[in-house]
């Protein structure tokens, strides 16, 4: 064969994708292809007020106040913000400090939900969205409580609010769910595709975007040829297969990947015309904005050593994780809970911490196994292996030494420090198993110390 044309085919094959990069396993296989179920609901829902980027909300409600499923319980304080809604008909046990994902206690309301209750919506405020401006749709997006679903909690109704001093021109809706393990979002595309696509047209009109692409990794063809087969009449959305590469999820990887354009050092997407957004946040927006609801529940994957009845369920907001692993048949052991991708989520280190709406997978890994794998830890040994893997092209070897030596003003101001946003495929690669994103976050919180 001629070497143009292996080119040309070559050209023709090939998905679009960033440089650098790493290809963990999936661990997909066993939660992919099971429809979401729904969880019941616990006896008892913790709900901290601060399960977004921003203010915490504040409490509308006090102790001994029953409350109907829909109803807010608190309010957004101020724009940075968005309120929260009860997950169920209930009465307020108590509003107190509560154990979170992050480790620390925050303000949470403490829901006893009533068992005999029907737990249908009692609860909304519907409006007629034709006939809304942008500003009135994006205020209703505010209203509803939504936020990023994939794990970043930023308020919806701010990321689709584009600066007056900015212009953009297309809504990049990221299908990829990089993460191994997780598939809440692939079931998501597969199981409610109208609502989706509801989602995305609503937020092209909240943020004055002319173009949609749903970027879906190819490792998810049927969600991908389901929503091309929808929108086959649609001029104004399309659906793109990516290369499955992680950290292909996150949105400055997207964006280059489906437009070849860089996000610029300290920017943000609409620096370059941009407005990104989660499947499961548009398909909850095309969703709940409809019904005049609040965001009151989220898909999650639920995998891992000893849990029986893996899958993706959908899970009230404040579900204990302790009772998810109870309904899921967990057979108990010396396991390590993770809340989201092995990646980048938090460990938990007690059953009583919550799902919240950054929640994207409840995970549990065998912990003895972790211990065996990062147990010994050597010097950097200038392999560069994680140079050649981080998406951002730092140097994490030199960043590394620099914690360790203390020079944490030098990292931010010579090594570019903030540029990482801890995708982990620098500690993935590492043969010596320096804990290399712990150092970076350990620095970075060191930082806004001394800068505050």
């Amino acid at each position: 064969m001629a070497d143009w044309c292996r080119v040309n085919i070559m050209k023709l094959f090939r998905r679009r994708s960033f440089s650098h990069g790493v290809h963990p396993p999936a661990h997909k296989d066993g939660t992919a292809q099971i429809p979401i179920r729904r969880l019941p609901f616990a006896p008892q829902l913790i709900l901290p007020l601060g399960q977004h980027i921003g203010a915490p909300a504040q409490a509308l409600v006090k102790k001994g106040q029953d409350v109907v499923r829909g109803q807010p319980l608190a309010a957004a304080a101020g724009a940075m913000s968005v309120p929260l809604h009860a997950p169920a008909t209930g009465r307020i046990r108590e509003i107190k400090s509560m154990l979170t994902s992050r480790g620390s206690r925050e303000p949470a309301i403490v829901l006893d939900v009533y068992e005999a209750s029907t737990q249908e919506v009692l609860w909304r405020e519907k409006r007629n969205l034709e006939e809304l401006d942008q500003d009135q749709l994006l205020q209703a997006i505010q209203d509803a409580g939504l936020v990023g679903l994939g794990g970043a909690a930023f308020p919806s109704h701010i990321k689709l609010r584009v600066p007056e001093d900015k212009k953009v021109d297309t809504l990049i809706i990221n299908g990829c769910e990089c993460e191994p393990y997780l598939t809440c979002d692939h079931r998501i595309m597969l199981e409610y595709p109208d609502d989706l696509i509801r989602g995305i047209q609503l937020a092209m009109r909240a943020s004055g975007t002319r173009r949609a692409i749903i970027g879906i990794e190819d490792n998810k063809m049927d969600a991908v040829k389901l929503l091309a087969e929808r929108l086959r009449k649609a001029s104004d959305i399309q659906v793109e297969a990516v290369e499955t590469k992680y950290p292909q999820g996150s949105e400055k990887m997207l964006i280059k990947s489906l437009l070849n354009r860089e996000v610029p050092a300290g920017g943000i997407p609409a620096d370059i015309g941009v407005v990104v957004n989660n499947v499961g946040t548009l398909a909850a927006l095309g969703r709940l904005l409809p019904r005049g609801e609040g965001l009151m529940e989220r898909v999650i994957t639920v995998t891992g050593s000893g849990v029986r009845r893996q899958g993706n369920y959908l899970v009230p907001l404040g579900t204990p994780i302790g009772f998810i692993l109870e309904q899921a048949g967990y057979e108990g052991g010396p396991n390590e809970f993770i809340l989201g991708g092995p990646m980048m989520g938090p460990a938990v280190s007690s059953l009583e911490v919550p799902i919240t709406k950054g929640s994207s997978g409840l995970l549990v890994l065998n912990e003895p196994s972790i211990r065996a794998e990062s147990r010994h830890r050597w010097p950097c040994i200038k392999c560069g292996r994680c140079v050649s893997a981080c998406p951002m092209h730092l140097n994490p070897a030199l960043l590394g030494q620099l914690a360790l030596a203390g020079e944490y003003e030098e990292m931010a101001h010579d090594a570019h420090l903030n540029h990482c946003f801890e995708c982990g495929c620098c500690s993935y690669v590492c043969p010596s198993n320096i804990p290399l994103v712990q150092l970076f976050r350990a620095a970075k919180a060191i930082n806004r110390e001394k800068a505050a």
